[in-house]
């Protein structure tokens, strides 16, 4: 049964294989793209476009229960027993996360003449999302059998995890209404090219033994088991000789599934230096339909004698028969619907130490006058398959220069509690560069770390002269 279990266990992650808080990014105003995170950000320029492909460039990945250092660290540890200890010290509410985003390209500009505060932006980027909660039940038993779990039910709900390559092409309004508000929008277009969702599944596996009959045993599975495809199905045929990655770049650019979403923010500026943010990103579905493939394994078995051995038994295909007629295997290909993660973002920011200076305006939309430091604190929720998750950060952001400015964030989330972060963004003339890392205690041993994230861009922005 042992080896079954891990057959079966590994098979579900290979066909399984989303935190994206960017809390260095939101607010950071000297960035175009923190319009991203709020399309109601107080920026402002004459008009910008980023460097194709190397606009914006981000990696977020992190475990809530263990690190890369716990499974393959070269410590002498049968590498079984790093897993079996990992999935010890987990439970079934420990998430594995991934998300990393492509901005292919993106611009804004400045609608209604000189005087005007209006701006339209767009942009098209490739995002790949993965979401997954520490299946514990389904692993313990894939790494140990049932041998010593005898009166236990493992719950085979534990298994629920999402997956996503998709591309986004969107358009957004701003609007400075006057001093104290601005607030924006976007519309977008989702393309998924290959989508993997298993959430909703339910059932037990159960092995009892019999009073007094020590060599006598109830064997019940109950399956209730959905896994949902889209886009994948071709690439699993015997028939096909494509290229995977190649096809999947095709399909996720406009060839694949289509949805609608959209973005909402703004900022209000409660007094001249205290400022109050909000945001909720990604309200939005994707109608998957190209390539739809849904496999479900719905029934009871129930097994009562000697405990089967499904490799080596005198007779083994009599049990499979026997399991495939109560468990069968089924191929659905309706078309089934999902929804964006949505994001929630807000923040308060109290700024001091006010300068003046008669540069050239930079992205912050200070003209006159500007201040040199600001603290504060944000909030950040994302919905996922059983309950929302989030964190919060306080933050201190520095103008060094005119156009130079550093913010540092420490984040407290389910993933770590000493997240440190470092943000720099500077304009020389037209061109505007930033770098973004997260968890930087942990660089010195990045296998270690429960999660880590970086962004990296290069934007070129317009300003009218007299500005």
């Amino acid at each position: 049964m042992r080896t079954a279990y891990l057959v079966l266990f590994v098979t579900i992650l290979h066909f399984s294989c989303f935190a994206q808080n960017r809390e260095l990014l939101y607010n950071f105003t000297a960035i175009p793209q923190s319009s991203l995170v709020n399309p109601g950000a107080d920026v402002s320029y004459k008009f910008y476009f980023g460097f194709p492909v190397l606009s914006g460039i981000s990696v977020n990945a992190g475990s809530s229960s263990f690190s890369a250092y716990d499974l393959f660290a070269d410590n002498g540890v049968d590498f079984n027993d790093k897993v079996r200890n990992a999935i010890n010290t987990s439970s079934r509410n420990d998430k594995v996360v991934a998300n990393q985003q492509l901005e292919l390209f993106s611009g804004g500009f400045r609608i209604g003449g000189r005087e005007s505060r209006s701006y339209i932006s767009f942009g098209l980027y490739q995002e790949f999302d993965f979401f997954m909660y520490v299946p514990k039940d389904m692993a313990l038993l894939a790494l140990d059998g049932n041998k010593n779990y005898i009166g236990r039910s493992f719950d085979l709900s534990d298994l629920s995890v999402k997956a996503e390559v998709l591309s986004v092409f969107h358009v957004g309004f701003h609007k400075k209404v006057n001093d104290k508000f601005v607030y924006g929008g976007r519309a977008k277009i989702y393309s998924s090219g290959a989508n993997a969702t298993s959430t909703k599944n339910s059932g037990y596996i159960y092995t009892g033994q019999n009073a007094g009959t020590p060599n006598l045993y109830t064997q019940i599975i109950s399956s209730d088991l959905e896994l949902k495809t889209s886009g994948i199905s071709t690439f699993t045929k015997d028939e096909y000789e494509g290229n995977i990655a190649k096809d999947i770049s095709h399909n996720t650019f406009f060839n694949g599934s289509l949805g609608l979403g959209f973005d909402a923010g703004f900022t209000y500026y409660i007094k001249d230096n205290l400022q109050l943010t909000a945001s909720i990103i990604d309200v939005g579905f994707i109608k998957q339909s190209k390539d739809i493939e849904t496999l479900t394994y719905k029934g009871t078995y129930q097994y009562e004698g000697v405990n089967p051995d499904f490799m080596n038994s005198d007779d083994p295909e009599n049990v499979f028969d026997e399991f495939d007629k109560a468990i069968p295997r089924d191929t659905l290909y309706n078309k089934y619907t999902t929804w964006r993660p949505v994001k929630f973002y807000s923040s308060i920011q109290y700024s001091f130490g006010e300068a003046r200076s008669d540069d050239e305006c930079n992205c912050l939309g200070k003209v006159d006058k500007y201040y040199k430091n600001a603290v504060g604190v944000q909030v950040f929720a994302m919905t996922t398959p059983r309950a929302p998750i989030g964190a919060f950060t306080a933050f201190y952001r520095r103008n060094i220069f005119r156009k130079l400015d550093l913010k540092a964030t420490y984040t407290f989330d389910s993933f770590s509690n000493k997240n440190i972060g470092l943000g720099l963004a500077g304009t020389l003339g037209k061109v505007n560069m930033y770098l973004l890392v997260n968890n930087i205690l942990e660089f010195k041993d990045v296998t270690k770390a429960n999660s880590a994230a970086f962004q990296f861009g290069i934007n070129f922005i317009f300003q009218d002269p007299k500005d």
